[in-house]
């Protein structure tokens, strides 16, 4: 598999089992009807997002994949994501789940020309998610604290350093279960590592309007996003997502690879289930 199949493959399965689950989110679970212990089906849906934090150049994929929904109780693909559950209790939660991002050609990326392509990127580590409020059976408010290292597919496999990205999450569904809705304030922080592979510029791809750079740890950005799935009836939903992303704060600002100080995300698509599991998630 290359490694545009592979991010695609992460977005898309991951955004398109939140979308699948929506009516089995964080709200209310004592509320909320059995769910199938697993689903297969079809997914679909399109991403953009900046080729890199900060950059003037986008990427944007479109892709139709094989959807795999699991509720067990440790192996989970649901509404978070893609992961395993260690516990889970009214309170608190612990995972460690998997995320994914776009590769960037730099023949595509004028910034970045000459220099080393941007592989695809999987985030895989541990996530605590505390529920800090339950207003009412269909809203609540947790915190959600991922610690991720990042590896780099691109003729292989390559440590790439470490993310951590809390976010404050509110989610509310509709009365009637057919539409879940979320909204973020996140910020991720990078080691050094992760923050040269965005941001640093070698002397030897140095250029007259490229200086050289070394990047240093800290703030690569602050977001803001909004979240939607819709379910249209019991084997269709769709979903989409938009975040508005702010780079001007960010430890590596000076680079000359920092082009564009805001920039936005956004995606849609839908889930199609062909088939689904007698037995019930047991949670």
């Amino acid at each position: 598999m290359n490694r545009r199949l592979l991010a695609c493959l992460g977005l898309c399965l991951s955004t398109a089992a939140r979308a699948q689950s929506g009516v089995d989110s964080d709200v209310a679970p004592e509320s909320r009807p059995g769910q199938p212990l697993w689903e297969l089906g079809l997914a679909g849906g399109v991403v953009s997002t900046p080729s890199y934090p900060g950059a003037a150049d986008r990427e944007t994929r479109g892709l139709a994949l094989p959807l795999v929904i699991y509720r067990g109780k440790v192996f989970r693909s649901d509404q978070s994501g893609i992961g395993a559950r260690l516990f889970k209790t009214d309170a608190a939660e612990l995972d460690v789940g998997l995320a994914a991002s776009l590769p960037a050609r730099s023949d595509d990326v004028a910034a970045r020309a000459g220099m080393p392509d941007l592989g695809a990127l999987a985030e895989f580590g541990p996530r605590l998610k505390l529920r800090l409020a339950r207003f009412d059976a269909q809203s609540g408010l947790r915190a959600e604290l991922p610690l991720r290292a990042v590896i780099e597919v691109r003729s292989g496999l390559r440590h790439q350093g470490y993310t951590f990205e809390p976010r404050l999450v509110y989610e509310r569904r509709s009365l009637d279960g057919k539409w879940l809705f979320d909204t973020h304030l996140a910020a991720v922080v990078g080691d050094g590592k992760i923050n040269r592979y965005f941001y640093e510029v070698r002397p030897e791809f140095a250029t007259a309007t490229r200086p050289a750079y070394s990047a240093d740890a800290g703030l690569i950005l602050v977001r803001a996003g909004v979240f939607a799935a819709r379910v249209v009836n019991r084997d269709l939903r769709v979903y989409g997502f938009l975040r508005a992303e702010n780079y001007g704060s960010g430890a590596n600002r000076d680079s000359p690879l920092h082009l564009r100080d805001n920039g936005l995300s956004a995606g849609f698509g839908l889930s199609w289930t062909i088939t689904r599991s007698a037995r019930l998630a047991s949670d």
